[in-house]
Order: C-alpha cells, then sequence, then structure tokens
C-alpha cells in the first residue's frame, strides 16, 4: 500500500495520513449528483464488497457528539454506540452540526481530518478484512487503509455498533 500520490485529492484526511505516516491507497470515482446512497455508490464504482466499505455517522450520545464507523450494507446502531462510548442515550445528530464539526459535507464525512476530534468507534467487523474503506473527505473520494491504521489515527476502539 503506497501513501497518496500527486493524484489523489489534497484532504484534511490526506494530509493526516502523510503527516502520521500512515500507509493508505486513494481511490476516486465519478460521483453521481443524483446518488444519495454514498457508500453504496463507492461499492460499486471501485468494484468491491460493499461490507468492506464504511460509513462515518454522527451521533449525540448524552450531549456530546461521537462518531460511529459502520459497513454501509448496515445502520448504525445507537444503543450499541452510547454503550460503547460509556453514554445512556444516542440519536443522530444533525447534518448541518455534522458538517460545522467536521470539516466535511455529508456524503464525504470522513472518519479522518475532522476539525474537531471526536471519540470514534469502529464497527468490529473491520477486523475482518486486511484493509477497508472510508470517505477520503469528499464525494467521490475513498481512503483503503488498515482497520488498525483508521483506529491509530482517530483514537477509537473497535466495538460491535452494527445492526
Amino acid at each position: 500500500m503506497a501513501r497518496a500520490g500527486s493524484s489523489a485529492p489534497g484532504t484534511p484526511a490526506t494530509v493526516a495520513l502523510v503527516a502520521a505516516g500512515i500507509p493508505f491507497t486513494a481511490h476516486t470515482y465519478a460521483h453521481d449528483p443524483a446518488t444519495t446512497n454514498y457508500g453504496l455508490e463507492a461499492a460499486t464504482a471501485l468494484a468491491l464488497d460493499p461490507d468492506r466499505v464504511f460509513k462515518t455517522l454522527l451521533a449525540d450520545a448524552d450531549g456530546r457528539l461521537v462518531v460511529g464507523i459502520v459497513p454501509v450494507t448496515e445502520m448504525l446502531d445507537l444503543k450499541s454506540l452510547a454503550a460503547a462510548v460509556g453514554a445512556k442515550r444516542a440519536v443522530m445528530a444533525e447534518p448541518a452540526l455534522a458538517e460545522r464539526k467536521t470539516g466535511y459535507v455529508v456524503g464525504g464525512i470522513s472518519p479522518i481530518g475532522q476539525k474537531t476530534a471526536l471519540p470514534t468507534v469502529l464497527d468490529e467487523t473491520a477486523a475482518l478484512w486486511p484493509t477497508i474503506y472510508v470517505s477520503g473527505g469528499r464525494r467521490g473520494f475513498d481512503i483503503e487503509l488498515a482497520p488498525d491504521d483508521l483506529l491509530r489515527i482517530t483514537g477509537g476502539r473497535l466495538a460491535d455498533i452494527a445492526r
């Protein structure tokens, strides 16, 4: 796996990965503006098993924002996410708040290089793959990296948070 080359979009995510010395591969594809299921679009465009492509979601857990990363084929289990971060309850964050806190647009929110560092939980199924795909910080751009490297750069942890 190589670091992003000059053909990779420069996003806060790629900048953070290069600065941390974490290997990754950048993958771009043509985003269809009519698409709203961004993760499945990425899996299809990149000819990947969709269980290996993960989406980044933000939730409000007892008044604090947290990041949940789950396969695009699954939904975020808010009760499990709350338990994983020691909260009693979690609800999905408003999209405008997610964009403001991360610095990314919905459909292109990367778990890496967010404006505000947030507690991060990666679904445990990520450990089944040598590498996984997450948004690189814009629609039509995914980053492939090892799950352990994603946890290292985000300060995250694994938990069963998908349903």
